[in-house]
C-alpha cells in the first residue's frame, strides 16, 4: 500500500453517462473501494436518468458523500425528504429519488454509494 495515493477524477478510471446527458460519474477504484464524482446536470433526477439503466423503482444505493457545489433535494420512498447544498455531508439511505434544485450543476463525492451507482443492469 502506498503511503500517499494522490488521484484526479478528470482521469477516472471509469465514467458512466447518465442518460440523456444529464451529468455523469466519474469513479477511482482504490485499495479501500471506490470513491466517486458525480456531477448532477441541471434538470438531472434520479427516476428520469438512472432509472433507466439500474431498473429498479427508486435508488438502492447507500450513499456517505459531500456536496461540493449545487443543490440536490433527496425523497425518500416513505417520503422523509431534505435539500443539501455546497460543504454539506450526507447520508442516505438505499430507497429514494432526487433531482437537481436550481440552474447549477450539483456536484457530489461518495464514497459508500458509487461503486454500482448507473451501471447498466444485466
Amino acid at each position: 500500500m502506498a503511503g500517499i495515493v494522490c488521484r484526479n477524477f478528470d482521469t477516472a478510471d471509469e465514467t458512466r453517462p447518465f442518460e440523456g446527458d444529464k451529468g455523469r460519474l466519474d469513479l477511482l477504484n482504490t485499495e479501500s473501494g471506490p470513491v466517486g464524482r458525480a456531477v448532477f446536470e441541471p434538470g438531472w433526477r434520479w427516476s428520469e436518468h438512472v432509472k433507466p439503466l439500474v431498473g429498479t423503482d427508486s435508488c438502492q444505493a447507500a450513499h456517505t458523500g459531500y456536496v461540493v457545489s449545487g443543490r440536490i433535494k433527496i425523497v425518500m420512498d416513505d417520503g422523509e425528504s431534505g435539500e443539501a447544498g455546497p460543504g454539506d455531508f450526507i447520508m442516505i439511505e438505499p430507497g429514494h429519488d432526487a433531482w437537481v434544485v436550481g440552474d447549477e450543476p450539483c456536484v457530489t463525492l461518495d464514497w459508500t454509494g458509487f461503486g454500482d451507482y448507473a451501471r447498466p443492469a444485466g
